[in-house]
C-alpha cells in the first residue's frame, strides 16, 4: 500500500470513528431526557442527524444543542415527499416476517396496514382483502391496539400474531370476534405499536406506503389502486 492509499485509509478510518463518537455522545444526550431506545442516523441535512426513539422521530443538531420535533419534506417535481417517514421503512421492512400477509396473486403494490381487532373500520378494510388482492395490492399488517400495551387486547393481539396460523387467527378475530383463549404479553405487538408511534400513526386504520406516505383511514380498493398509481 502506497503512502496516498495509507493515507487516505487511516483518515476514512478517522472520520468514521467521529462520527460515531458523536452518534454516542448524541445518543447518550438524548436518554439523559428519558428517550429510549435512541438510534441516531444521517439525515438529509448535514448539519441535523435523525434521532428515531420510542416516543417517535426527532432531528438534533451536530453539537447536541438543538432538538427538532417535526417532519422533514423535500419538494420534488412530483410533490411533497416525507423524509421522516421515509426515514423508517428500511426498519418496516425487517418486520415483515413478523407481518400478517394477505399476498396478492399478481402483485403490482405492496401496502403496509397498521390495525386494531377493535376497530370498525379496520374490520370493513379487511372484508375487503380479496377485492385489494385483485387488483395486485398485497396488505401487510401490523399490529397497533389503541388502548395501549397495557390492554388486554394487545394482549388478544400478541395471541393472534404468535398463532400456528396468524392468517386464520386474525381472520377469525376480524370477521367472527373469535379471539385465542390463551393470552400472550405483547412482544411482537410491541415492536409494531411503537413502530406505529415513530411513524406518527394516532388511530387506525393506518395506510403505510412503499415511500413512507401514511394514509389516516380507510380508503376503498379503487381509490387506493388510483393512489398507489399516482405514487409510483
Amino acid at each position: 500500500m502506497n503512502m496516498k492509499k495509507l493515507f487516505t485509509f487511516c483518515f476514512c478510518l478517522i472520520l468514521s470513528s467521529m462520527g460515531f463518537a458523536t452518534n454516542l455522545t448524541l445518543q447518550k444526550s438524548l436518554q439523559k431526557l428519558g428517550l429510549e431506545n435512541v438510534e441516531i442516523s444521517a439525515s438529509p441535512l448535514s448539519e441535523l442527524r435523525i434521532a428515531t426513539t420510542d416516543m417517535g422521530i426527532f432531528y438534533i443538531s451536530q453539537d447536541g444543542k438543538y432538538l427538532i420535533e417535526g417532519k422533514m419534506y423535500k419538494i420534488t417535481p412530483n410533490g411533497i415527499l416525507n423524509l421522516t417517514t421515509q426515514s423508517l421503512i428500511k426498519k418496516l421492512n425487517s418486520y415483515a416476517k413478523e407481518m400478517i400477509v394477505f399476498p396478492a396473486k399478481h402483485q403490482k403494490y405492496v401496502v403496509n396496514v397498521f390495525l386494531d381487532i377493535s376497530c370498525h373500520f379496520c374490520h370493513k378494510m379487511f372484508a375487503q382483502n380479496k377485492a385489494y388482492n385483485d387488483l395486485g395490492i398485497t396488505i401487510r399488517y401490523l399490529a397497533f391496539p389503541r388502548n395501549g400495551l397495557d390492554s388486554l387486547l394487545a394482549q388478544q393481539m400478541e395471541a393472534i400474531w404468535q398463532a400456528p396460523n396468524p392468517m386464520d387467527a386474525l381472520t377469525q378475530a376480524e370477521t367472527h370476534k373469535i379471539f385465542p383463549e390463551q393470552m400472550q404479553s405483547p412482544k411482537i405487538v410491541k415492536k409494531q405499536f411503537d413502530l406505529g408511534v415513530q411513524f406518527g400513526i394516532q388511530g387506525t386504520p393506518a395506510i403505510v406506503l412503499s415511500n413512507g406516505q401514511v394514509i389516516a383511514g380507510y380508503i376503498p380498493p379503487q381509490e387506493l389502486l388510483k393512489i398507489l398509481q399516482q405514487t409510483n
